[in-house]
């Protein structure tokens, strides 16, 4: 298949995708024929060149969604807090099912009511990309690296920290089957990113809230988990203030397991559980830890 070709395949399904969700229909079996040429194709180079797609109109195909909170000092005898932490989904919505959600529960929002008052007393800011289609979403995937939404890219390196969340399937992850057998807990955290005291925090807080989770660095996993380790440099949760952050690789029952049912985006918005509480906490107790190490000077 040729590059122009791919292209085709590509804009042919999305629009259809695209126009299904627009008027909020099924889709039918137009798209039998071109979804296998579609499988092949390549994922867009940045997220400028997804944008540039006349194919895709935003908010029908796709959204982004941020939040900064305003911070202010005018006092010249006292010094004040800023945020310090970004929280970043960059493939929310129906491309890593849950991260959107999650993103704003971490950043101290209800996923019910992102446009709503804040439900925790401490807030951080946030930006998410969120694939609106009926189906086919994964088409939206930009790999991190080659992320260049300003207002993502303008988040990272404003904070000292982020923590940017994503999906993955437990067979992507290859972790050894005599700690993690394929028949066994398949709902599993790989933290990875650049800043090792937040990926221990993280490691930490997410076990001690009964999860199953490993450091990508740990040297009995590192080998399996090179492209899931959140090491390169251009990744946004890299592209802070210190030059380095961490990320939360999530696979699709773990996922799952934090919604009474991920079917949809309104579902999961209406449906977070118990689940989902403990592990935006232990997300956000690691925050607390990593900035307790950070004093405003």
């Amino acid at each position: 298949m040729t590059s122009s070709e791919r292209v085709t395949s590509r804009r042919t399904v999305l629009t259809a995708f695209a126009a299904a969700a627009a008027a909020g229909t099924p889709l039918i079996g137009q798209l039998a024929a071109a979804a296998p040429a579609f499988a092949e194709d390549t994922e867009y180079a940045s997220n400028t060149a997804l944008y540039k797609d006349p194919s895709l109109v935003e908010g029908t195909a796709y959204s982004r969604r941020y939040r900064r909170h305003e911070k202010f000092d005018l006092k010249q005898g006292e010094k004040y807090d800023f945020p310090r932490t970004a929280i970043l989904a960059l493939h929310g919505g129906g491309i890593e099912i849950g991260t959107s959600e999650l993103a704003l529960g971490i950043a101290g929002y209800s996923p019910s009511d992102a446009a709503g008052a804040p439900v925790l007393p401490t807030t951080y800011d946030y930006w998410m990309f969120e694939g609106l289609l009926s189906g086919g979403n994964t088409a939206l995937h930009v790999t991190s690296k080659n992320c260049d939404d300003h207002v993502a890219l303008s988040l990272a390196r404003s904070h000292l920290n982020v923590l940017s969340l994503h999906g993955c399937t437990f067979d992507q992850i290859k972790l050894p089957a005599s700690e993690f057998p394929a028949t066994g807990n398949r709902a599993v955290a790989v933290v990875g990113g650049l800043n090792p005291a937040f990926r221990t925090a993280l490691v930490t807080e997410i076990k001690n809230a009964g999860f199953q989770a490993v450091d990508a660095y740990d040297p009995k996993y590192s080998s399996t988990l090179a492209d899931f380790n959140g090491s390169h440099v251009t990744n946004p949760c890299n592209l802070t203030m210190l030059g380095k952050g961490a990320q939360i690789e999530m696979t699709t029952e773990l996922r799952q397991s934090l919604f009474d049912d991920s079917s949809s985006r309104s579902a999961r918005a209406a449906t977070w559980n118990g689940e989902f509480v403990k592990f935006r906490d232990a997300c956000r107790r690691a925050i607390a830890t990593v900035e307790a190490g950070q004093p405003v000077l």
